[in-house]
This record gives structure tokens, C-alpha cells and sequence, in this order.
């Protein structure tokens, strides 16, 4: 049975020691999707929604939460972050909008974490740019779709 990283011997969570592990170029792709109502889709194209330009707004919210990645989960190494794009796609049926991030480092230890709250924190905030008009809104599917560099080399989510 393959064993938890952040777990040491006697079962306490612990912070993975990476500082014998060489540095090596790393990326991550991370996916999610915000299924919203037609209308509320169409007012993020015409940029009608009251707070503002939401996809604007999400991708800084995104790029800020993958460099603040470390200070949200209390296990995960600071990771000098060398780019973030956060990138959406908006998809009529059903109606949602489709999130992706990509992180990359050259660092011991990966930026998987990076990525994923870079789109968790983009769905959020389209939530709540969205909420005044579409309360039904959800977020769904977030999800590692890609992760290479390091000892455990390329992964990639089956489609």
C-alpha cells in the first residue's frame, strides 16, 4: 500500500523535507468549470454583470492564489512561482465556463497545489462576481489534468 507523504511514523502531518531533492523544471495544468444559467453567461460576454469585467477579475484572483498557494494549505512548500496563466473558455451548452491554469517552476518540489487553487480561487471568484444574478451557480470538475517534472516524471489525467 502506497504510503501519505504528509503523514510521519506515528501518524502526525508533517511538511514533506524536500532539501535533499535536486530542482528540476516543473509545470502543472489544472482544470474547473462554473455551470451558470444561459442569461448569466451571456452577461460575462457582454461584460453586463454588475460588479465588473468578471473574467478579468478571476484571472488576476487566480494568478494571486497560485503565488499565495503556501500561506492556504498548511503543508505546502513556498514555491518561487515563475508563471501563471489562467486562461477561459466560455461554452453555450450547457452553459458554463470552463477554467484552466497553467503553473510552471524550476524548484524541489512541484506546483500541482499552485494550480489547482489558481482555478479554485478563479471559480470563486466568478461566483461571486455572478451571485447577484445566478445564485445557482456551481463550480465543478476541479481537477489536475497535467503534472511533469520531478522523480515521479509526467502525469496525465485519463479523459
Amino acid at each position: 500500500m502506497d504510503k501519505l507523504s504528509h503523514i510521519d511514523e506515528s501518524g502526525a502531518a508533517r511538511m514533506v523535507d524536500v532539501s535533499q531533492k535536486p530542482s528540476s523544471n516543473r509545470f502543472a495544468v489544472a482544470k474547473a468549470t462554473v455551470s451558470i444559467r444561459p442569461s448569466t453567461l451571456d452577461a460575462i460576454r457582454e461584460n453586463s454583470a454588475g460588479k465588473g469585467d468578471v473574467l478579468g477579475v478571476a484571472r488576476i484572483a487566480g494568478i494571486l492564489g497560485a503565488k499565495k498557494t503556501s500561506e492556504l494549505i498548511p503543508l505546502c512548500h513556498p514555491v518561487a512561482v515563475a508563471s501563471v496563466d489562467v486562461d477561459f473558455r466560455l461554452e453555450n451548452d450547457p452553459a458554463s465556463v470552463q477554467i484552466k491554469s497553467r503553473v510552471a517552476s524550476s524548484g524541489q518540489t512541484g506546483v500541482e497545489m499552485e494550480a489547482l487553487t489558481a482555478v479554485s480561487v478563479a471559480a470563486l471568484t466568478i461566483y461571486d462576481m455572478v451571485k447577484s444574478i445566478d445564485r445557482a451557480a456551481t463550480i465543478n470538475d476541479v481537477h489536475l489534468s497535467v503534472k511533469d517534472g520531478g522523480k515521479s516524471g509526467r502525469y496525465e489525467k485519463a479523459p
